[in-house]
């Protein structure tokens, strides 16, 4: 079986049994929902415990429960840019705004990124009377370039440097 296999499967009985994903993680629990479904879908990992739980949940077989523990190839199945419209206005906003959030970032931080592994993600739903809103918390840690091969007085990492 092949990991997209594995995802159709757990997308099958996700309709059947009529679950939300909102069910589904409050059953595994243990990581972030996002996690969870990212799992779910094949593009994360799940810790052996909660691959357990989601394989309990769905009726998985061993070896599909050990498919969910196993670190997955990311971004697969994803054209760029991507044609899903959800997806592709979060494209778009990096593409439109990433220069400027790019510019803050490193104004306040220094020579670095963001990291898009040690991140949380969150959103809610804001009520708004020209229609609902998507309210998104993005955390992600600062990781500085390091300056490797860099001089006496010269500094180890990108930090914001102080004038």
């Amino acid at each position: 079986m092949k990991r997209e296999d594995l995802t159709e499967k757990i997308l099958d009985i996700k309709r059947e049994k009529g679950w939300t994903w909102k069910f589904i993680t409050d059953e595994i629990g243990g990581m972030a929902p996002t996690l969870v479904v990212g799992a779910l879908l094949g593009q994360m990992k799940l810790v052996k415990p909660v691959a357990k739980k989601a394989a309990t949940l769905f009726g998985l077989t061993p070896a599909e429960e050990a498919m969910l523990n196993e670190v997955p190839y990311r971004g697969m199945g994803t054209p760029m840019p991507p044609t899903d419209p959800l997806i592709y206005r979060f494209y778009e906003m990096v593409m439109v705004n990433g220069p400027a959030w790019k510019a803050l970032i490193e104004e306040e931080f220094g020579d670095g990124i963001m990291s898009a592994i040690d991140f949380n993600f969150d959103f809610e739903r804001e009520a708004n009377p020209k229609g609902d809103r998507v309210k998104i918390t993005m955390s992600g840690k600062f990781l500085p370039y390091k300056y490797y091969g860099n001089e006496q007085g010269i500094p180890d990492y990108g930090f914001k440097e102080t004038v």
